[in-house]
């Protein structure tokens, strides 16, 4: 399985990676592969405040659609459009990907989320 570790991971199969006082967050490489080709990434709203493990938006796949979690809580500054043509872009570049962007309450809660070896040991 292909992790960068430039960030940190969710058990939900998120990812979220700091830049600077944003948290951008896409969907893992296994996340992907277990779904399928993604037909849909939506209902994600930009002005609401999430707590972590809200549902921040959804993917659909040919074959399930998935819930999105915020890995920390903040305020939904982004939603990737590129997506509402090419959700496909997810399948073939999902660490280059990003679904939504967060203005993070704390950034220092994204400390607390797993590291690339914590979430590969989860599911290998």
């Amino acid at each position: 399985m292909r992790l960068p570790t430039d960030r940190k991971y969710l058990a939900t199969h998120e990812w979220a990676l700091v830049k600077g006082d944003e948290v951008w967050v896409g969907i893992t490489d296994f996340a992907q592969d277990q779904l399928g080709d993604l037909v849909f990434v939506g209902d994600f709203k930009t002005g609401v405040h999430l707590q972590a493990g809200d549902v921040a938006g959804v993917v659909e796949s040919v074959k399930a659609a998935s819930d999105i979690y915020a890995p920390v809580a903040g305020e939904v500054i982004a939603f990737n459009e590129q997506l509402n043509d090419a959700p496909e872009l997810l399948n073939d570049q999902p660490y280059e990907t990003w679904i939504f962007k967060l203005k993070p309450s704390q950034i220092s809660d994204v400390d607390a989320l797993l590291s690339a070896e914590q979430y590969q040991a989860e599911n290998s």
